[in-house]
Order: C-alpha cells, then sequence, then structure tokens
C-alpha cells in the first residue's frame, strides 16, 4: 500500500521536471521556477493524485491537473506576500523582496494561466466538470483572501467568520484537489463530492492546527519563530476564541495584544490563553474537523487500503509539529 508521502514524491518530480522558456524571457519565468522549487509538503498534488488511484485511476493520468492545482497554489503564494509584504517564505526571501512587487503580480499571473493550462489537460469527458470545480474553487480562494485582509481592519470578527474564510481560502483548494483526482480516477459525482468535503474539513483542522503550532509549538521543528500571529495581531483561531470569554477577559486580551511586538508581548497573551484553556480548545476543535472529514470519506466509499492512507494523512496533518 502507497502512503502519501510516495504520492507526494510523485508530484514533486513532476514539478521539478517543468521546463519554462528561457533567454529573454528569463525575467517573467525564472521566478516562477524559483517559486516553485521551494518545496513544501506538497500536500494538494498528492492528495490529488492519491485521489485518483483510490477510485482505480493511474496517478500519471493525473499529473498535469496535480501539477496545475500546485501551480495555482503557488501563483496565491506570490500575490499574498506581495499583499502582505512578506520576504521571506520556507527560509528563502519570496519573490517580490528577490525581483519586485511587479515581477511577482506578473509572474503570478502567469502561473494562473499555466495552472489553468495543465488543468484542461484531463480526460475531454471530465473536462467541463473539472473545470468548473477548478475555477469556482478559485473564486472561493479570493473570496477568502478578501474576508483575511478584511479581518485585519474589523474589530468584531467572530469564530464562525473565522471559520467560514478559511473554508475559502484553505479548504476548498485542498477539497478541489481530492475531487478532481476522484472524477479523473472514475468516481461518481456524489463520491468526489464527498472527496471535497473530505478535502475540505482537513484543510480546516490543517489551519486551526496552524494557528496552534504558532504558539504552542516548537521554532526548531515549526520552520519560523513561535509568535508570529500574535505580533502581528492576526486574527487566529485561537485569538478569536479568547475574544469570546467575558468583557474583563476581553479587556485584559486586547491591551495585551496593544503592546509593542516582541517576547513580552507574546508572553502575556499565551499566559492569557493559558488560563482560558484555549490550547485545549484548539485541540479540541482540530479533533472535531477531522472527524467529520473522516465521515466524509466513509461516505466516498473507496477501499479500506487508500482509506486508511487518507486517514494517516489526516493525522500527519493535524498532529504535526511543523
Amino acid at each position: 500500500m502507497k502512503s502519501f508521502s510516495d504520492y507526494s514524491a510523485l508530484a514533486d518530480k513532476a514539478i521539478k521536471d517543468i521546463r519554462y522558456p528561457g533567454g529573454e524571457l528569463d525575467p517573467l519565468y525564472e521566478p516562477i521556477g524559483y517559486a516553485m522549487s521551494a518545496g513544501g509538503k506538497r500536500l494538494r498534488p498528492g492528495v490529488l493524485l492519491m485521489a485518483c488511484e483510490a477510485f482505480g485511476g493511474d496517478p500519471e493520468a493525473a499529473m498535469d491537473a496535480a501539477c496545475g492545482i500546485e501551480m495555482f497554489h503557488n501563483f496565491t503564494l506570490l500575490h499574498d506576500d506581495v499583499m502582505d509584504n512578506s520576504n521571506t517564505r520556507r527560509g528563502r526571501p519570496t519573490v517580490h523582496a528577490k525581483w519586485d512587487s511587479n515581477t511577482a503580480i506578473l509572474s503570478g499571473d502567469t502561473m494562473l494561466t499555466l495552472a489553468t493550462r495543465l488543468i484542461s489537460k484531463v480526460p475531454d469527458n471530465r473536462l467541463r466538470t473539472v473545470l468548473d470545480i477548478f475555477n469556482n474553487m478559485a473564486i472561493r480562494v479570493y473570496e477568502g483572501q478578501a474576508l483575511d485582509m478584511e479581518f485585519e481592519k474589523s474589530t468584531d470578527v467572530t469564530k464562525e467568520d473565522y471559520i467560514r474564510m478559511i473554508m475559502d481560502k484553505t479548504g476548498a483548494l485542498i477539497g478541489a484537489a481530492a475531487q478532481i483526482g476522484a472524477l479523473i480516477g472514475g468516481a461518481s459525482d456524489k463520491e468526489a463530492q464527498e472527496m471535497y468535503e473530505y478535502g475540505m474539513m482537513l484543510g480546516i483542522a490543517f489551519q486551526i492546527q496552524d494557528d496552534w503550532l504558532d504558539v504552542y509549538g516548537d521554532s526548531s521543528t515549526f520552520g519560523k519563530p513561535i509568535g508570529g500571529d500574535i505580533n502581528n495581531n492576526k486574527k487566529t483561531y485561537l485569538l478569536l476564541s479568547a475574544m469570546e470569554g467575558d468583557e474583563s477577559q476581553r479587556k485584559a486580551l486586547t491591551d495585551a495584544m496593544a503592546l509593542d511586538s516582541g517576547a513580552t508581548k507574546i508572553k502575556v497573551v499565551t499566559n492569557i490563553y493559558d488560563r482560558l484553556k484555549i490550547s485545549e480548545a484548539s485541540q479540541k476543535a482540530v479533533s472535531h474537523y477531522s472527524s467529520l472529514a473522516i465521515a466524509a470519506l466513509k461516505r466516498a466509499g473507496i477501499k479500506d487500503e487508500y482509506k486508511e492512507s487518507f486517514r494517516k494523512l489526516t493525522d500527519k496533518l493535524t498532529g504535526r509539529k511543523r
């Protein structure tokens, strides 16, 4: 039985084998190759390939779509980094920091079109359905990013608002990867829809775990400094859960978040989280959405061996330390 790492390795090799035009077009394509070579978990293309084989398909037949999903994901990262003015990603300078913002925007636009072209290489009998899924997913991702930007200015964001945002920004893409892979593999529309639900719920659990790691993780394994979300006043599942307390708790937290960025601010906010048992509440939410993901997987009707592979992936992502 293959593990998820086998599928992600297949996707990684195919992505690294992509060749881009050079010469006078280097200024456009070199940043794309740079962004795509940064590695990462290859979660989305790996899920797509695994879903394809789970329904009897050949992963090689879904490889273009897998590369397209990863290309789209990295396109969003290029533009996100410009909007967030982030200078590092995965331990390297971002494209806009290494080149400039105009390059990141134009190369990102090109990646979106390359992604669509790769997705369009699915079998003709599934082309219209897959393109609809891809385009609907893309709109949801943009809507999620818009909500995330609005949250930065808003003072009345709720935990429910946050879940809606990460459903769009994170869950929709993982869900679409699972759904497209299933369809290429021969799943019925209903089965593929259950795989979408699996990916969506997994995405929510994945993001809440990421929020938790930013506070309670180990910086040596997490890959970035702990407390970044606190220092940046980012609205996370932990912060919004803590804000559900009484007025005195909300005031204490608001005062703490108003402190200057640094170790003291991280410590004060974390102490409030500890007092309110926010870590435990967040882990309970991760477990809840993971359970919903597994329930959808069972309804999809795949063979036990593939069900086990997806279950192990779910456990790995929601119990991860980085």
